[in-house]
């Protein structure tokens, strides 16, 4: 009598632990643009029945990182140009304003942090670590959004990399970054400055310039 409690407690764990996991993966390239994914392929990989899989996917699919097709093969999104440029847009005005919310905040213990990151993000360029280079990257931006104290605008946020993550790792392969972006630099020294339009300029640019590039 005491089974089933335990059974039907460990489903929910099991599906979260799925989703994390793919959500991850997706958000930080590891998968291409394109690749399918299969309930099969998923449950032999995080040892899960078929439930727990399937209701990740679905979740998933939801949140835009994956797409599903009327057939119900799902795979990671292939962006068109003009789904780029939107996207890009959408940083732009929602981490501007994120990085405008946290300046107030952004002491040096903060500044600190962001450099060390900074520093992560330079040394998986030199190693051409293409998932190490988009985790750290995100993580830097992360890091900066959380002093904003606006958790809503940073899901939101979240939600757009999730989508971008396989065409994040497109752009890098085109780009074959060996340093950190530019703009990271300029973020931090207008950190330091409390230098609120300048932060805000090197938050665009650094957020739009390499996705026009990808979609021109």
């Amino acid at each position: 009598m005491l089974l089933a409690p335990r059974s039907s407690e460990a489903l929910p764990a099991a599906h979260d632990r799925v989703y994390r996991g793919l959500r991850a993966r997706v958000m930080h390239g590891q998968l291409a643009p394109g690749q399918a994914l299969t309930l099969r392929g998923i449950g032999k990989e995080f040892d899960v029945s078929m439930t727990p899989a399937r209701e990740a996917l679905r979740r998933l699919v939801a949140e835009g990182a994956l797409s599903m097709t009327s057939s119900g093969r799902v795979s990671t999104p292939e962006l068109s140009n003009e789904r780029i440029e939107e996207l890009a847009a959408i940083r732009a005005l929602l981490e501007v304003e994120l990085a405008s919310r946290a300046l107030p905040r952004a002491h040096m213990a903060l500044i600190d942090r962001l450099q060390t990151i900074n520093t992560a993000v330079g040394e998986a360029a030199q190693r051409q670590d293409a998932v190490a280079y988009i985790r750290a990257n995100l993580e830097f931006h992360r890091t900066l959004y959380l002093r904003a104290q606006a958790p809503a605008m940073l899901a939101m946020a979240e939600t757009v990399w999730l989508q971008m993550g396989p065409t994040m790792r497109r752009l890098y392969a085109k780009l074959q970054r060996r340093e950190p972006p530019q703009y990271h630099r300029l973020i931090i020294a207008a950190l330091k400055a409390g230098d609120e339009p300048g932060l805000r300029l090197a938050v665009r640019s650094d957020v739009t310039q390499g996705l026009k590039m990808l979609a021109s």
